[in-house]
């Protein structure tokens, strides 16, 4: 049975340190005169109703937005894993969609590739696929996969790999457009990315 968009949650992760950005919240960076989380927001209001922030600082000023904004469970920003983690115990639709604040070139049928790979496949992780190797923070995810990744987590496990590695899942093929996963990390890449849109 194909996924309804109803069903899902795109989660905007934007819970990290930012250390080679200085220590900046990357969500709330500056790009091109807009906040890379006014970008992503309005490109998947086009496809998804439903979105989240996962963020562990500044979450009042993420709440503006109108949108649940969920901080992660475990402390000391333990990486995107705890973001999911706390994303699928948070909200109530069945799947999560995950994408990283720092990657405001996301593709207008994102949402849409993902439910297409699911709906081929059956499968409870999808994860995208740029051609050369997978993008693993850009993952559609089963809630009921909760159980799992907290078992994961509490084992002292960090590495995204190693837990899709437990499943079989399906990738998500945008080798089309692989400027989306060009990410900001640090103010050079931003430099690089602005010059290549000019």
């Amino acid at each position: 049975m194909t996924i309804q968009t109803s069903n899902l949650t795109a989660v905007i992760l934007a819970g990290g340190q930012g250390r080679r950005m200085g220590g900046k919240d990357k969500g709330l960076l500056d790009f091109d005169g807009r906040l890379l989380i006014e970008i992503l927001i309005e490109i998947l209001q086009k496809q998804v109703p439903n979105i989240a922030i996962n963020a562990n600082r500044n979450q009042s000023r993420y709440e503006s937005y109108g949108y649940p904004v969920i901080a992660d469970k475990l402390e000391d920003f333990q990486g995107p894993l705890a973001g999911f983690a706390s994303a699928m115990s948070a909200l109530e639709t069945d799947y999560i969609l995950t994408l990283p604040c720092d990657g405001p070139q996301l593709a207008d049928d994102f949402v849409e590739r993902f439910i297409q790979a699911q709906d081929t496949t059956g499968a409870s992780i999808c994860v995208a696929h740029d051609g050369e190797r997978l993008q693993p923070v850009y993952a559609l995810l089963d809630t009921g996969l909760l159980n799992s990744l907290a078992l994961f987590l509490r084992n002292g496990e960090r590495k995204i790999d190693r837990w899709y590695a437990q499943y079989d899942f399906a990738q998500v093929d945008f080798s089309d457009r692989r400027t989306m996963f060009q990410n900001i990390n640090t103010p050079e890449d931003r430099d690089r990315m602005l010059q290549a849109r000019q």
